[in-house]
């Protein structure tokens, strides 16, 4: 096979370059992009196990771009492109799109400081603005939320960055409250001691902080007591339903019952009869009534 053809110069605008130095760059920048996706996954691997979900993937983008770029600035003179020439074009063309493109920008900074800063991680489960759910990805223009109910929702970095951020599972433990509701008849005291009774059977409600059962209201129809308890992150939604039912289980076993809302109404009757028919008004009452309002307005 005849390869001279691959001598054949072209004509570039830095000097000439040959068809076969084109190729070389194609097959380099395949070639650097195919190892870099193996690094990426070998990466993922080994520091499974060693770093953070979030932190690991920090660091296996920062490497696969990095590879990348070195490997295309370095290989630039093959197509006949001189590497400081095409930094500096690159860097008027940089400040051109950045006034054109505010949004864009504002988003790659605010990916940066969100990867700095960490204020979420991939796997956390976060209320940004009103879209709750948990963290997928955070990429370097947006970040992903896949929500309770499934949906995947794309929210830009600039907008998770400059907003209120709700991590729920950042601390170890939460707190959650509810309110019972007995009726006054009966005995609050006994009420407050089976709760605390089944409180201290739960392996997973903490002792410090410590639980607090307590009347706090005196409603319309019932006493309010609020439970509030401590639990761990990872086991806060499961203890708080279990304990709620629990609670109304025992209540109701030991007579002690959540009451309906009442309303008493005294209807009082006027001792007077009242007449069956109004007797007409005379005449000259009228005519008083009326001379007197022609007075006043005169």
């Amino acid at each position: 096979m005849d390869l001279d053809f691959l001598d054949t110069n072209l004509p570039i605008f830095d000097g000439t370059v040959t068809l076969g130095s084109v190729i070389k760059f194609i097959l380099l920048l395949s070639f650097s992009t195919f190892f870099a996706k193996i690094l990426s996954l070998y990466m993922r691997r080994s520091l499974k196990d060693k770093v953070s979900k979030d932190a690991g993937e920090t660091i296996i983008k920062i490497v696969y771009y990095g590879i990348l770029t070195i490997v295309f600035f370095s290989n630039l003179r093959l197509i006949g492109i001189n590497p400081s020439g095409f930094l500096l074009a690159g860097g008027v063309a940089g400040i051109v799109l950045g006034f054109a493109s505010q949004n864009i920008v504002g988003n790659l900074v605010s990916g940066f400081f969100l990867m700095v800063e960490r204020p979420i991680k991939i796997g956390d489960q976060v209320q940004i603005s009103d879209v709750a759910g948990y963290v997928i990805d955070i990429r370097i223009i947006s970040t992903l939320i896949r929500t309770y109910d499934g949906l995947l929702v794309r929210i830009p970095n600039q907008q998770v960055f400059t907003t209120n951020i709700t991590n729920i599972v950042e601390h170890p433990v939460r707190r959650f409250e509810h309110t019972i509701r007995i009726r006054y008849s009966d005995d609050a005291n006994a009420a407050i001691w089976l709760i605390k009774d089944l409180i201290d059977k739960e392996p997973f409600a903490l002792l410090n902080p410590s639980p607090s059962v307590f009347v706090s209201d005196l409603g319309d129809s019932s006493v309010n007591i609020t439970v509030r308890i401590w639990a761990p992150v990872n086991e806060w939604f499961g203890i708080k339903t279990r304990i709620l039912w629990d609670i109304k289980q025992t209540l109701e076993e030991n007579g002690i019952e959540i009451p309906l809302p009442q309303r008493v109404v005294h209807i009082q009757t006027d001792s007077k009869k009242v007449p069956d028919k109004l007797e007409p008004v005379p005449e000259k009452e009228i005519e008083s009534v009326l001379n007197y309002e022609e007075r006043v307005l005169a």
